[in-house]
């Protein structure tokens, strides 16, 4: 579960986040969608524990999964290397999830590939399995699908709804409100506060 309460965030005189309220269930699918620079990057690393805010608070309960825009990747080490490397973070006894998340995205073939021999897309694709590949009950995703092709952004939201089937809580920044039907709810970040656009809950 997510509990966002009255959340404040500024760089200096420019107030980015102001007063914003939200919450996620397990199980649900949200979406938040907002022009860039609006402040969804600044929310969902508040949401993850890595920056704080000025004022208010988030609740999170049960683990976390983070996905960032950028990914966090070291291109001397295969997708091998990385995934053993986040085995022992997470102090997961196999690397099984990993394998059918790889399999599913289609790209079981580059294991062995250091990530600066990988295209951007198969990139957000480790990426995207690394913040998922120790099964956390909250999912927070900022732009997850992009480099994707259709295929695969077609399997990305089979992946997202099987999430919300096994009872997570998914939360899915964009800046464009793609395939909104997918979502349970559907937030629009404007001047700092969430509107309503879409809900199903």
């Amino acid at each position: 579960m997510l509990q966002v309460t009255g959340i404040h965030k500024a760089y200096g005189p420019r107030k980015v986040l102001k007063g914003l309220d939200f919450g996620a269930q397990p199980g649900e699918l949200v979406g938040i969608v907002g022009e860039n620079g609006a402040g969804k990057t600044t929310l969902l690393r508040i949401l993850c524990g890595e920056l704080a805010p000025d004022d208010g608070s988030v609740r999170l309960t049960g683990t976390p999964g983070y996905c960032p825009q950028q990914p966090v990747l070291n291109p001397e080490l295969t997708v091998e290397q990385h995934l053993r490397y986040f085995q022992v973070a997470h102090k997961l006894s196999t690397l099984d999830r990993a394998g059918e998340l790889i399999e599913q995205l289609g790209f079981q073939d580059y294991r062995a590939t250091r990530v600066k021999h990988l295209s951007g897309g198969t990139q957000q694709k480790l990426n995207l399995v690394l913040a998922l590949m120790h099964d956390p009950s909250v999912v927070l995703l900022d732009e997850p699908y992009q480099g994707f092709d259709w295929d695969t952004y077609l399997r990305f939201w089979d992946i997202a709804a099987a999430l919300r089937t096994a009872g997570k809580t998914v939360v899915v920044i964009s800046h464009l409100a793609y395939d909104a039907e997918r979502l349970d709810t559907l937030y629009r970040l404007r001047d700092g506060l969430l509107e309503t656009t879409r809900s199903r809950v």
